[in-house]
């Protein structure tokens, strides 16, 4: 087991006040950590099951629960090891040196716990109304005075591992022991929790809470019955942008609308589809209107199906309804959704991908023929209200992405056979992971040129979010590949490569960094290019070379033969 000092790096923390600081999984020693909340917040997110209040008497069975306050926060797991006590969410941020982490550290060791991985909601205490996830993003990521750290509070609602050892069989030992651990805690405490047995108890709890109390919502915990999530529904304004058409039976209708949101630069950004909450008769007749509105598209999606949608003018505002809104993968990376720019005589342009929502349970509600697909009406910020969502404030049109930087570069010479041999390395950082998952953090590109080769270019990339794993890489591709006779090459030769910065947008990024497999579809051509212009290189350096004479003056019988090859034409 690793000690505390090599457990985390403190050196990789920004500190942002006092003993607080940040930083990411990179910073531990341990990767299982951050593998371990990711794995725990994917296989919690696949079991939990979204409801509206109307579902709970006809979809949750009568059985033993333990009904939670949801609380609008981050999700977080606080790890206890070696003495030392942090906090990691599923995207890898760390944080450490916080009130609340203190007094959990406390509480564990009253206990006799000295390990702990314990899964909550990291939430900013407000007196004056309920917590907000954007509140966490403030006050956690820039705090600007001792009070505000403070008011960071956990509400534990689940354990992952204590003393090594998993939790109970059961959730009610599981809430046990949570309750036994942390009941009483200021900072750090139980969830609020009821424990009920029958849905109409859950239904009164929802009105109680989330109704007059204005919770978030629910989540109702049953070894028995499963996994819920009950919420109050949202309603959302969009445009409508295609549509797909029923097969079979139901040829003739409405099969489902592709909806989308407006920034404030003007484009439309695709927010979700929509298959429910149609009669057949809105089905029929709206289907007869989009098939008027069809234009051109250069954007296609299909629906669940696999039958592309019709793309239309950008007429038509609906008011739909949604259960959640769900800002990011299970992963903690954002979830990209197209954005597309409308010309009345072009059609549908793309623009590029940026971060969005994915749309629980969304559903049909009516048609809103007093509104009209502009920035006031169809706003995106309906979903950024609820949800923190990445730039937001962004031109979507006009936005690039972060500059790509070379952090390593080496060429080596080697000289066979009266040619020469190159090899080179470089390590990238495209410093555009936290943009997308597309990207990676690092790239390795390794280049081998051996003309005297069937095929005289080689090339090989792989990539890594860890810049421990990269360095390794290369150090291990330098040793297996730079063996005895492999000379660096001459500072010449390193400035005529060394224009390696990327600063194109997304598409121009994503040959070169994101998707590096592209490259090698192209490894023939390219050897073919440099293959010609290397010959051609190496005559002309032949033909500078001046011929060396005898004592007497006279030229050898091969510096004459030289000397006529000289004054051959040079190769174009």
């Amino acid at each position: 087991m690793s000690t505390a000092s090599e457990l985390i790096d403190r050196g990789r923390f920004e500190i942002k006040l006092g003993e607080y600081g940040v930083g990411t999984a990179h910073s531990l020693s341990d990767p299982s950590i951050h593998a371990r909340t990711q794995d725990y917040r994917r296989q919690t997110g696949s079991r939990m099951m979204p409801l509206g209040k109307s579902d709970v008497r006809s979809r949750i069975p009568t059985a033993d629960y333990h009904v939670s306050r949801k609380i609008d926060g981050e999700f977080a797991v606080f790890v206890l090891r070696d003495g030392e006590i942090f906090s990691i969410n599923p995207g890898g941020t760390v944080r450490i040196g916080l009130p609340w982490q203190e007094e959990a550290m406390a509480a564990l060791k009253k206990a006799g716990i000295t390990e702990a991985m314990i899964a909550g909601e990291l939430y900013v205490h407000n007196t004056e109304r309920r917590p907000r996830v954007h509140d966490v993003a403030k006050v956690a990521r820039q705090p600007k005075t001792v009070d505000d750290i403070g008011k960071l509070r956990f509400g534990v609602f689940d354990v992952i591992s204590i003393n090594n050892q998993e939790p109970g069989e059961t959730y009610a030992d599981t809430w046990q022991t949570i309750d036994n651990v942390f009941a009483g805690g200021e900072l750090v405490h139980p969830v609020e929790t009821r424990i009920l047995s029958d849905p109409a108890g859950i239904e009164q709890l929802f009105k109680k809470w989330v109704e007059d109390e204005s919770a978030e919502g629910l989540v109702v915990r049953s070894d028995s019955a499963g996994l819920f999530k009950v919420k109050p529904r949202h309603t959302i304004d969009a445009v409508v942008v295609g549509f797909t058409e029923s097969a079979d039976d139901r040829q003739g209708m409405l099969h489902d609308l592709l909806v989308a949101v407006m920034r404030d630069d003007g484009t439309l950004q695709i927010l979700c589809r929509v298959g429910g909450g149609f009669d057949e008769d809105q089905r029929r007749e709206m289907l007869s209107d989009l098939k008027d509105m069809v234009v051109v598209s250069e954007y296609a999606e299909v629906n669940s199906d696999y039958v592309a949608y019709q793309m239309v003018r950008p007429d038509w505002v609906v008011e739909i309804s949604c259960l959640d809104l769900i800002s990011q993968t299970t992963r903690g990376g954002n979830i990209n959704r197209m954005v597309l720019e409308y010309d009345e005589k072009e059609g549908y342009r793309v623009i590029r991908r940026m971060p969005l929502v994915t749309v629980i349970s969304p559903h049909f509600v009516r048609l809103r023929e007093d509104k009209q697909a502009h920035p006031g009406d169809v706003r995106l910020s309906q979903v950024s209200d609820r949800v923190e969502v990445a730039m937001t404030d962004s031109d979507a049109k006009n936005f690039q992405l972060p500059t790509t930087e070379v952090l390593r570069r080496e060429v080596f010479v080697k000289e066979a056979k009266g040619e020469t041999m190159v090899r080179k390395f470089v390590v990238l950082k495209t410093n555009k992971e936290t943009e997308s998952e597309e990207y990676p953090a690092y790239v390795l590109h390794y280049t081998d040129f051996s003309p005297n080769r069937k095929d005289p270019l080689a090339r090989d990339v792989v990539v890594s979010n860890s810049a421990e794993q990269i360095d390794a890489l290369y150090a291990a591709w330098k040793e297996k590949n730079i063996k005895k006779g492999w000379s660096p090459a001459g500072d010449a030769t390193l400035a005529a490569n060394s224009n390696t910065t990327d600063t194109a947008p997304e598409k121009n990024d994503k040959k070169s960094a994101a998707k590096p497999a592209a490259e090698k579809k192209s490894v023939k051509k390219s050897a073919t290019a440099k293959t010609s212009v290397e010959k051609t290189t190496k005559k002309k350096a032949a033909k500078k070379k001046t011929p060396s004479k005898k004592s007497d003056g006279k030229e050898s019988t091969s510096e004459k033969s030289a000397k006529k090859k000289s004054t051959k034409p040079k190769p174009r």
